[in-house]
């Protein structure tokens, strides 16, 4: 049974869908435009369950989820949208004991999804050239717990990454084409890289850079989330939609004599299916 323990983040989520996450501390309380909820009432008691203000205002009690946390960081830069993160941790082959390299710190969305896949025994180490937005994401993550997963290096990756051998790699910079030879020494052979950009034209720069520095199985994708209003008489599509947010880019660090030979866009349908792995 999952319970609530002291020291530990809990969701709470009013009846108008107002989300509150607090940590638990003895003597400790929340306080809402519904009335106040003390965390001795929380501490020691089934997650899931229902519990009340000073008001009677009822409240439910869960555990955040990674999606949860990252809507809650404080932000001076734009963050990867959690649809993107979500997808680029499973094309990342992102797990418990990866070590990931992260260009491009920003306010530490991806940073926090990142360390909640790879821990408790994998690293992630994140580089930002901005000491004040460093500064923020770090907060954000000791706010979370979670930066003890994390190595917060103050760097332009123009002079490379201290590691090698990662398993995975991703920039979120405004030029990932002019760190790819940075990156490629920093990832073990066949390891996975990443990066996201607004524009096509970007878009175009960077799969025209990856061959010329060994990575191949390059694949540019999108995502469009479409969110329904969930009323089972008249379920519907909401009004709006989360459209564009970026062009995501997808690669392999190999060691060919040729890359560009590995560069060929995909035709028909996958021949990886159900037993023919």
């Amino acid at each position: 049974m999952g319970l609530a323990k002291e020291n530990n983040l809990v969701l709470l989520i009013a009846k108008d869908r107002k989300r509150f996450i607090i940590r638990l501390t003895s003597n400790g309380e929340l306080h809402t435009h519904r009335g106040c909820v003390k965390h001795d009432d929380l501490i020691g008691q089934p997650l899931g369950r229902e519990v009340t203000s000073h008001l009677g205002y009822p409240f439910l009690v869960l555990e955040p989820s990674t999606h949860d946390l990252m809507k809650e960081i404080k932000r001076t830069t734009q963050i990867i949208y959690p649809k993107d993160i979500g997808y680029m941790l499973l094309k990342l082959n992102v797990k418990p004991g990866s070590r990931v390299v992260e260009g491009g710190t920003g306010s530490g969305g991806l940073t926090l999804a990142l360390a909640q896949s790879v821990m408790p025994t994998g690293r992630v180490y994140s580089y930002e050239v901005r000491p004040d937005v460093l500064a923020l994401a770090r907060k954000n993550l000791e706010r979370l717990g979670l930066d003890c997963y994390v190595d917060l290096k103050q760097r332009d990756i123009a002079e490379g990454f201290d590691e090698t051998d990662a398993d995975a790699l991703f920039l979120d910079v405004r030029t990932p084409w002019q760190y790819l030879a940075q990156a490629r020494q920093a990832l073990k052979g066949g390891g996975f890289f990443g990066s996201i950009v607004p524009t096509t034209n970007q878009v175009v720069q960077i799969i025209e850079a990856l061959p010329q520095h060994g990575f191949a199985d390059i694949e540019v994708e999108e995502l469009l989330l479409r969110p329904y209003k969930v009323v089972p008489a008249r379920l519907r599509p909401m009004d709006r939609m989360v459209a564009h947010t970026g062009y995501l880019i997808f690669a392999r660090k190999i060691d060919a004599p040729d890359a560009s030979q590995w560069f060929t866009p995909r035709r028909g349908r996958s021949r990886a299916r159900c037993g023919e792995v």
